[in-house]
């Protein structure tokens, strides 16, 4: 599979959104009075199993980034002298 910009995007994205949820989940459930102990450790257990897998995510998304970039398929893929002339390239009439 190619690593492309896009794809290290999706990652980074879906890491970036488990944190911000989770960041906020436990912290509002550690302020709130009405939950038990039991409640607070079952689900600080499941955010840093989450928060885990969302750093691992971000890494993962920060590397394929990085090769994305650096990689000689995605700077030879569009030399700028090929984008600056397709719209110029006329197909051959059929008949």
């Amino acid at each position: 599979m190619r690593t492309t910009r896009g794809r290290a995007a999706v990652l980074l994205a879906a890491s970036a959104w488990t944190l911000w949820i989770w960041v906020t989940r436990i912290w509002n459930i550690a302020s709130d009075p009405a939950h038990s102990l039991g409640f607070k450790l079952v689900h600080s257990a499941l955010a840093l199993v989450s928060v885990a897998f969302a750093v691992a995510l971000g890494i993962i998304g920060l590397r394929m980034r990085h090769e994305a970039k650096s990689s000689p398929e995605a700077r030879d893929a569009h030399p700028p002298e090929a984008r600056e002339t397709t719209h110029l390239k006329r197909a051959t009439p059929l008949a």
